[in-house]
């Protein structure tokens, strides 16, 4: 008589896990693991797609950190885009969640707010163009019938920054917003009567019971925010292509750029690693310090 599965002894193969595992596994194989290990490969060589790969060992890392000072200057700039995605992006979702936490139609305000993450990222970069238009854009056109002059947006090295940066916010507010919203509603309604009886004001209540109960989510939309504002790159390559002069390029752009249109993949690989080993290791120490702050 055979066996049902069940019966089976501890050290008996279980395929019908692996067996719906398999696509995933075979998608992570190809489109993840090989292009990472061919991608930590080409660090270490000298290679234009039209011929083979050239051994060089460390010279890529040893060009990028004494050499180039364009690679310091985009890896600035992420930092700055980044630092705004956290520092001024993250309070205002969590607000926005504390407004509409307790707010008529805030099915309606969640739809809207989170409308452009549904919306193609390059549509709203060439929408922002025109809305930013030194001259004919709706923003200095509204500014002008106040009496204000609007400043060059996208042609000022330094609005063009500011500009990146608040579209940017404004891009990943709802999505923040919703993590924080669903926080906010798992926590137990009876813990804000009480502090309502005991005469706490909204602004005390939300300091001192709402966000030191919510830190789980801090946590993951801090983190969030710096893995993708270090690697944000469609926005700004359609949005400002990185200009002007450089003041919009960020590190993601560089890889493209030396990767694409230079085909010096090993220095565009080399740069991607830098990058990527700075994600992880901030990441980490973002994670872990905020984790000992809730505790």
């Amino acid at each position: 008589m055979s066996r049902s599965v069940d019966e089976r002894g501890p050290g008996a193969p279980r395929l019908a896990p692996w067996l719906f595992l398999s696509p995933l596994i075979v998608f992570a194989a190809i489109f993840l693991i090989l292009p990472l290990g061919f991608s930590l490969y080409l660090t270490f060589t000298r290679w234009n797609p039209l011929g083979a790969p050239r051994w060089v060992g460390l010279r890529q890392f040893e060009y990028l950190f004494t050499r180039d000072a364009a690679f310091w200057d985009t890896l600035q700039n992420t930092f700055v885009v980044a630092g705004g995605l956290i520092f001024i992006g993250m309070p205002l979702s969590l607000m926005l969640a504390a407004i509409f936490a307790r707010s008529r139609g805030r099915t309606v305000w969640r739809s809207i707010f989170y409308l452009p993450q549904v919306t193609n990222i390059v549509a709203i970069a060439y929408i922002w163009q025109f809305l930013l238009d030194d001259r004919y854009g709706l923003v200095n056109r509204g500014l002008g019938l106040i009496g204000l002059a609007g400043p060059d947006w996208l042609t000022d090295g330094t609005w063009a920054m500011v500009s990146v940066v608040v579209v940017m916010i404004w891009y990943e507010l709802g999505k923040n917003m919703l993590v924080f919203l669903a926080a906010i509603d798992g926590l137990d309604p009876q813990i804000y009567e009480a502090a309502v009886l005991d005469g706490a004001s909204g602004p005390r209540i939300f300091r001192s019971i709402t966000v030191p109960m919510i830190r789980p989510a801090m946590i993951f939309v801090t983190v969030t925010s710096f893995i993708t504002g270090m690697g944000w790159f469609a926005l700004i390559l359609a949005m400002t292509g990185g200009g002007p002069r450089g003041a919009t390029d960020v590190t993601a752009l560089y890889m493209y750029d030396m990767a694409f249109q230079d085909l010096r993949m090993g220095r565009a690989s080399a740069a991607a690693m830098i990058l990527f080993a700075i994600i992880a290791v901030i990441a980490v120490v973002q994670f872990r310090l905020l984790r000992e702050r809730a505790t």
